[in-house]
């Protein structure tokens, strides 16, 4: 299906004489064709950060869309803009099917087309430009047939990581016949999910598939109840579930390169009043393979868990994979309940600074010349501090009972 789409973005590039991109109508890079020449200009911020990075920025993508481009269904000139990073003009070939945009084609134009009509008002398309949108056509009538084979994955993808235990058997035979007849899967295939928290579900029910390698399927979930994995109900965010092929059990890289894409998606962080300097940040867990389809949904239980230790700690993420999060494993499985009474008082705001301290402490196993080192501060100040710890929560932090219970509270309070 790649190599479809290859060919015909080349096609549309020999017609016009110009490097030619397509794009998914979410900015994901699918295709795009070969520059020629040696104008360095050609290559302009945009279009490289767009192939280096396989999508657009969401400013950027804001900037293409307030020229009408979704509701197009002609071409149309884009002016260059430096400011913007586009040094370039560009010509856009909405790519349609059923009415629906599902695309974009990128046309550079180093001056050569500044004279080519592109039709409308009357006016007849050059011939080589009606060539083109015939082939941009031919690219929407694809990207629609795989846009219904994604959506159909996704729903079954769906209905697999959501069914109760009874159902399960019936679900992973759905998904695995599923597979087998839309992308010719191989049963016994190693597999995976990825989890990318949180998600913004806004103006759509399902999510596009990202056009990238070894990415089957993806849909969004309802977070599940903490504590309740196998009862998935209406939770505060959503998360994207991503099905991911991988090479082999032990090589987990197609997950990685699947989950800082998704990442980089508009829609990973939340909505955008969310997502402002000290909102959430978003993150991504990897659970383990499975060559069973049965197996899945308790990848996806460890790839949420994974994900959720990753934004609650920074130095795992933002990608994590569920056997790397440590004492996570455990936490992210315990009930949503009330911080520890003794750890209370050191939660509140006014003690962040102690709070602080006292995980760091934790974390360099009570050691505390590492401990002051990692904090950069003097000894004697770390001292004080940890006394005024043990005060506040009356622990004594020479007990390894009562380190065990302050640190879990603390590791607890990040999620």
């Amino acid at each position: 299906m790649r190599g479809d789409y290859q060919q015909l973005v080349d096609e549309i590039s020999a017609a016009l004489g110009a490097p030619a991109t397509l794009e998914d109508r979410d900015f994901g890079l699918i295709a795009f064709g070969a520059h020629e020449g040696e104008d360095d200009e050609v290559m302009d911020p945009v279009r490289t950060r767009s192939i280096l990075q396989r999508r657009s920025s969401a400013a950027v993508r804001a900037w293409f869309e307030a020229f009408g481009i979704a509701r197009a269904t002609a071409p149309l000139r884009i002016p260059p803009d430096p400011a913007a990073g586009v040094f370039r003009g560009r010509i856009c070939l909405p790519v349609r099917h059923g009415g629906v945009v599902h695309g974009y084609v990128w046309l550079l134009d180093d001056g050569h087309l500044t004279d080519l009509e592109l039709g409308g008002a009357g006016t007849p398309p050059d011939p080589r430009m009606a060539q083109a949108m015939e082939t941009a056509a031919r690219i929407g009538a694809l990207l629609a047939d795989e846009s219904r084979a994604g959506h159909e994955l996704a729903e079954v993808l769906r209905e697999l990581l959501t069914s109760p235990v009874s159902g399960r058997a019936a679900a992973a035979a759905a998904l695995r016949d599923a597979l087998r007849d839309t992308l010719r899967f191989t049963p016994g295939t190693p597999l995976t999910l990825v989890a990318v928290l949180p998600w913004d579900t806004a103006g759509t029910d399902t999510a596009p598939l990202p056009s990238l390698p070894g990415l089957l399927a993806a849909c969004p979930l309802p977070t599940a109840p903490v504590g309740d994995p196998d009862r998935p109900g209406p939770g505060t965010a959503a998360a994207l579930a991503g099905l991911v092929r991988l090479r082999q059990t032990g090589s987990p890289a197609p997950a990685h390169a699947a989950a800082e894409h998704l990442l980089r998606s508009p829609r990973a962080g939340g909505t955008p009043a969310a997502a402002g300097a000290r909102g959430p940040r978003g993150a991504a867990g990897i659970g383990l393979a499975t060559r069973e389809p049965a197996e899945l949904p308790a990848s996806w239980r460890q790839a949420l868990a994974a994900a959720r230790a990753a934004r609650a700690e920074p130095r795992l993420g933002p990608v994590a994979e569920w056997d790397g999060i440590g004492a996570y494993r455990l936490l992210t499985g315990l009930p949503d309940t009330a911080p520890d009474p003794a750890a209370g008082p050191l939660l509140a705001p006014a003690h962040a600074e102690l709070a602080r301290t006292a995980e760091a402490f934790l974390d360099c196993a009570g050691q505390a010349g590492r401990t002051a080192q990692r904090l950069g501060i003097h000894r004697q100040t770390l001292y004080y501090r940890l006394g005024r710890v043990e005060k506040l929560t009356g622990l004594d932090l020479d007990e390894g009972a009562d380190r065990l219970l302050l640190h879990m509270a603390l590791k607890a309070a990040r999620l």
